[in-house]
């Protein structure tokens, strides 16, 4: 086994597998690249992440339960669970750029039927569009972030794209509180709508060109090799459980702070600021550890951590504002801080030439493990009709625990089946060397897709 295992060492190739084959591209500006992508994840998350704090509003407004506001959130992930699939078929034989500017319209399109719903129904369709749109997006910019940073520099990369989920705690939360305080439900979606224009306006100026290295190989050949590796299968489930862990806690956050911890709706904005400043000091940090440690063992003290701060979360009784601030301070940190080293380790494990396909695919197993811990997180959250609090959610943060061990567990086995991908500054590595023997499978030889990776 430790034969099968053992990584062949190349000279790390410069961005997108090699200089020679894409001397006639120009040179990236790598942070303007950073910046737009981060900008597309900052509009992608907030708009999931708004539904959560709008949560007591739209109950209210729609006259729906706890359950069907679950669906709400539900059906974003869900539609870009089976966008992310249809898209592993052939998301590898096109322009990034391109794909990445036409989800993001259909996103920003989407996002304003949010901010016009006239009914539960309606929303219900237009989560679900902006998710197909928006999820998908997501896949694109972390694919986008492997091919261009050599893997030595990737967990800074992924981290400085992590940025966005702070950046939209700190900004874009407490931003979309106080216009839906001021101007009612609908305004942060219209707000949303708006930036995605300027947005989709810097990615169609500064983003590159980035085209497939590999020639496109038949669409069910190319699917076929991202499902026959076992690499790829831990990768696929060990980011479901990464996911999964914090969807079965975040739904109910807002709502619980309010129903259970006694803060009013309009001191949430000040819980998410916190929460987000803390998590932007510390997802820096933490893309250089994941570059200078060892990816799993950083993970692994992540999770340990995040397993503490979702306990405290679920189970937080009457308190004051400070105390709660600190909470979800820590809760941010861990939870965020975890993706950085998990994506980085998973990035790192899959040939470039599989990337694209791989990371849709893979956003179709986060995006249908965060619609999954939702409807979870659903059923077993119900609302005291009496008192007004919400009973079960000590449950969910259980729940989410055990999907923190998971997580941690699958991450091992993939180490072992790739261990070049969890080493600090590792060379870039040939994945099918690296692979035991009953992983190496793939497109038959002579299929486009079996080129060489050298």
């Amino acid at each position: 086994m430790a034969k099968s295992c053992a990584a062949r060492k190349i000279s790390d190739p410069s961005p997108l597998m090699s200089a020679t084959a894409h001397s006639h591209r120009p040179p990236i500006n790598e942070r303007a690249l950073l910046a737009v992508l981060v900008a597309v994840q900052f509009t992608h998350i907030m708009d999931f992440m708004i539904m959560m704090p709008l949560g007591s509003r739209l109950m209210r407004v729609f006259e729906i339960t706890p359950a069907q506001f679950s669906r709400l959130v539900a059906a974003y992930g869900i539609a870009a669970a089976v966008t992310g699939f249809l898209g592993g078929f052939v998301l590898d034989r096109f322009d990034r750029k391109r794909v990445l500017l036409v989800l993001y319209t259909g996103f920003g399109v989407a996002t304003l039927g949010c901010a016009l719903a006239p009914s539960y129904g309606f929303m219900l369709l237009a989560r679900a569009a902006a998710g197909a749109c928006g999820g998908v997006a997501g896949s694109v910019v972390t694919a986008m972030v492997g091919d261009v940073f050599p893997a030595a520099r990737r967990g800074r990369a992924t981290g400085a794209v992590m940025m966005a989920f702070p950046i939209a705690s700190v900004l874009g939360v407490p931003t979309g509180l106080r216009l839906a305080s001021a101007f009612e439900w609908h305004a942060p979606f219209f707000f949303l709508s708006g930036v995605s224009v300027f947005v989709w306006a810097a990615a169609a100026a500064f983003l590159p060109s980035l085209r497939p290295a590999h020639p496109a190989a038949h669409p069910w050949r190319q699917m076929k090799a991202i499902l026959a590796h076992r690499v790829h299968w831990y990768g696929f489930m060990m980011s479901a459980a990464l996911i999964f862990g914090g969807a079965c806690v975040v739904p109910f956050l807002a709502p619980s702070m309010v129903a259970n911890v006694g803060l009013r709706e309009d001191q949430l904005d000040l819980l998410y600021a916190a929460g987000g400043l803390c998590a932007a000091c510390s997802t820096p940090i933490i893309g250089r550890l994941a570059d200078r440690h060892d990816k799993l063992h950083v993970l692994g003290w992540l999770s340990l951590g995040a397993a503490a701060a979702a306990l405290i979360m679920t189970n937080l009784p009457p308190v004051p504002l400070w105390a709660a601030m600190m909470a979800v301070g820590l809760f941010m940190v861990t939870m965020s801080g975890r993706f950085t080293p998990g994506m980085a380790l998973v990035s790192n494990a899959i040939e470039p030439r599989y990337r694209g396909g791989f990371m849709s695919v893979n956003a179709s197993f986060q995006q249908g493990a965060m619609g999954l811990a939702n409807l979870t997180a659903g059923l077993l959250v119900t609302k005291d009709e009496t008192t007004g609090r919400l009973v079960g959610y000590p449950r969910a943060g259980i729940v989410a625990v055990v999907a923190f061990a998971l997580t941690v567990s699958l991450a091992t086995r993939l180490r072992a089946l790739a261990p070049h991908a969890a080493r600090p500054g590792h060379i870039e590595t040939g994945p099918e060397a690296a692979l035991p023997e009953k992983a190496k499978a793939g497109p038959p030889e002579g299929s486009p897709a079996r080129s060489s990776f050298n």
